[in-house]
């Protein structure tokens, strides 16, 4: 039962065996159906309890005016079918409750208690989960005019909501499971969802499946992921974009989706309505994002994003000033922690906001060299670029920027550098620190084996620039593991800025890429093919193999436009010409390459020639494989393009 419920309860380690029958014989002790006498079973509270018995930790009163949730899990298509029965269990049990009564009199919330129950002829109230702190979650049903004895004191108390999910409604859902099978999976349904929110093909399969999330455990099975068209990178990306979704907030999107009738969903377009439905609660709720193509939201998934999900990656382009972290200007301050000094702010937002600025800009040229001019997310690089520069510029704003280089071990062997003015932040520090207006730097904790920590450092990007507190910082982390200043830097330095001037001059037409030379650089191609005696195609390809990370055939037939055989015939212009060598090396992705050394790559880094790896700055690791991230560009293609060609008619070229 549990993960079948996955995302939809709380506390899951709280939950045991005999759940289903707490709650059921918690409705029954409201109505006078079941008395307390002897053993409780599983789950319950032992001989001579004076209540039902706790199911979890009680987050299943959420379920009473929300049940649809659970019923839309029942019925689709995509629930394996093991997970299928516990829940047509649970709406069976629930269909003969007072929770699924319309005329039920129930209210829910917070008391002070050490009582499991309490009944008379005034109504009852049960305590539901574990207590915490002498307080406990309640539900109460009053059977008369008067008000119904109480448990203790009150603390909080709302009326139960009502929803879809009445007697009738769950009991004809699942006699229509049981006879029919479930519900037919309609692919339009979740194009029709994908339309209206924003979401990612992905997320929109899961959320029409009852908004399933990672505690969906084992997370999609084989069948499952067939049925709803996902791979498996698909399905964690898209658990990914649902993840900040809570339980309550998972139940009351899905509350109303299912028809009236729930014969419906058997009908042609059934899920189509649910979809509508579950679009505009999303929209009421949470508003819509941008849609971007379908292409584009499948690349971003292959880059594999490790802290954000791909919608979330093209949103922070389509509409950046509406994404967590980004909206408004950040303040952020150390506070003490068990582990040393935490970099935090009012709402936890500086999370929010590394997590884009770690994913997004490290990226933002493969943004701009490998979608196409047209798409909104490439579109949006300018805005998001201005936008970052205005987050940074703001004086409050404090972040990483690794340990310190060198021998400094101690805050005392680096005052002489930084001063003696130590943080002053809304707390006082456990360790020592400095300050000197731009640079913080705090000493690390101490261990049970008196190991101390290094030192970590942070800046105000406001300050950063220069002058000799900024030379003194950089100098200072010199090396890697600086953290957001390189990040910084780049976005604040003139590649970057040539790179949005490119995005906002325009120069390709709608649907071109500028890693194709032939629409980026066509005088470049021109001069490359009349020296070498090419055709265009041929110029154009090389120039490709010359400068770029990653020509593998399928990238370069999507960039050029190519049909196979005109590749193919580019490809062996070059290789006629002694110009390349026809070969086949391990996840290369191509069958031409530039003579001279090959620098092999495990996942995810990408192998390439030793002088194309020099040409754009990659540095190979300690064992002199490629295991690093490609380096932030200092160059925009064309220029790029225009450098590789130069080296090669100064006959610095590959060879």
């Amino acid at each position: 039962m549990v993960p079948a419920l996955g995302g939809l309860i709380d506390g899951t380690g709280m939950w045991r065996p005999g759940a289903l029958a707490c709650i059921e014989r918690t409705g029954g002790f409201l109505t006078g159906t079941w008395d307390p006498q002897g053993p409780q079973g599983p789950g319950g509270e032992g001989e001579g309890a004076d209540g039902p018995g706790i199911a979890g930790e009680g987050s299943w009163l959420r379920f009473i005016g929300r049940i649809g949730a659970v019923a839309l899990r029942a019925a689709v298509a995509s629930t394996r079918p093991e997970r299928r029965e516990r829940l047509l269990a649970l709406l069976e049990m629930w269909a003969e409750s007072p929770f699924a009564d319309p005329a039920a009199r129930l209210r829910t919330g917070i008391v002070v208690t050490e009582r499991a129950a309490v009944r008379d002829e005034r109504g009852a109230a049960v305590s539901v989960g574990w207590p915490r702190e002498g307080r406990r979650s309640f539900v109460e049903l009053r059977t008369g005019d008067a008000e119904p004895p109480r448990l203790g004191e009150i603390e909080e108390v709302r009326e139960a909501p009502r929803g879809w999910g009445s007697r009738e409604q769950l009991r004809r859902l699942v006699a229509l499971v049981r006879e029919r099978g479930p519900a037919p999976w309609d692919k339009e349904a979740v194009a029709l969802l994908r339309e209206r929110t924003g979401l990612g093909r992905p997320a929109a399969a899961l959320a029409l499946a009852g908004l399933l999330e990672r505690m969906y455990v084992p997370f999609l099975d084989a069948d499952e992921r067939a049925t709803l068209r996902l791979k498996v990178a698909e399905a964690e990306d898209g658990a990914a974009e649902l993840a900040r979704l809570t339980s309550l907030e998972r139940l009351e999107l899905l509350a109303d989706v299912l028809p009236e009738d729930p014969a419906e969903l058997w009908e042609p377009g059934g899920m189509r309505g649910v979809a509508e439905r579950l679009a505009a609660a999303w929209q009421a709720r949470r508003g819509r994002r941008t849609v971007v193509p379908e292409r584009t939201l499948k690349a971003v998934v292959e880059l594999q994003l490790l802290r954000v999900s791909a919608a979330e990656f093209c949103a922070a382009f389509t509409h950046p000033a509406a994404e967590p972290g980004l909206s408004a200007p950040l303040d952020t301050w150390l506070k003490n922690s068990e582990h040393g000094p935490l970099l935090t702010d009012a709402r936890w937002d500086i999370m929010r906001f590394q997590d884009r600025l770690r994913s997004v800009v490290p990226h933002l040229s493969w943004v701009y060299a490998e979608l196409p001019a047209g798409d909104p997310v490439r579109e949006g690089v300018p805005g998001l670029v201005r936008l970052l520069l205005e987050r940074l510029d703001h004086p409050g704003l404090l972040l990483r920027a690794g340990f310190p280089a060198g021998s400094g071990r101690t805050v005392a062997d680096l005052q002489e550098r930084f001063g003696f003015r130590p943080y002053a932040g809304p707390e006082r520090l456990d360790v020592a620190s400095i300050d000197d207006g731009l640079t913080v730097i705090t000493d690390g904790m101490v261990s049970r084996r008196r190991d101390r920590s290094p030192p970590r450092v942070y800046f105000r990007p406001a300050y950063y620039g220069d002058d000799e507190r900024s030379r003194a910082l950089a100098e200072a982390t010199s090396g890697s593991g600086r953290e957001d200043l390189p990040l910084v830097e780049w976005l604040r330095g003139p590649a970057c800025a040539r790179i949005v001037e490119r995005i906002e001059s325009a120069p390709l037409p709608p649907g071109a890429y500028e890693s194709n030379p032939a629409a980026s650089a066509p005088d470049l191609v021109a001069r490359v093919a009349d020296t070498l005696g090419l055709d265009e195609d041929a110029a154009a390809l090389y120039l490709q193999l010359l400068a770029l990370p990653a020509p593998t055939d399928r990238n370069v037939r999507t960039w050029n436009g190519w049909k196979t055989a005109r590749h193919q015939t580019a490809a062996a212009a070059l290789a006629g010409r002694g110009l390349v060598i026809q070969d086949k090396r391990p996840r290369a992705g191509r069958q031409v390459f530039l003579p001279g050394e090959w620098i092999h790559a495990k996942k995810p880094y990408q192998p390439m020639e030793a002088w194309k790896a020099e040409l754009i700055g990659l540095r190979r690791s300690y064992n002199r494989r490629l295991e690093n991230p490609l380096p932030l560009p200092t160059r925009t293609l064309p220029e790029l393009f225009a450098h590789a060609w130069a080296l090669v008619e100064k006959g610095e070229g590959p060879v």
